[in-house]
């Protein structure tokens, strides 16, 4: 598995371009809580759990150090199918 160096704020960029509704489906599709979802790109729903992610405080939001880019590869996977049908 490829590990992923971005920051905070390129994370959020992308979980604020998601159409309504997708962290649900991420969710669902992986078997895991959506607040699982909602962690991993910066949530504070401690309800959930957190999976292969790290937030170091820095410039632009920080870093984010991703050791599962799972739900990143899906979040963009929606993102592209939406681009798709626009």
């Amino acid at each position: 598995m490829e590990k992923i160096t971005m920051t905070f704020n390129e994370l959020r960029r992308i979980k604020d371009a998601l159409p309504s509704g997708s962290s649900q489906k991420i969710a669902d599709k992986l078997g895991i809580n959506v607040e699982t979802v909602r962690n991993y790109f910066g949530g504070k729903h401690y309800e959930g759990s957190s999976i292969g992610i790290h937030f170091e405080q820095g410039p632009d939001g920080g870093i984010v150090s991703i050791d599962d880019p799972t739900i990143l590869n899906l979040a963009k996977e929606i993102l592209s199918e939406a681009s798709i049908k626009d």
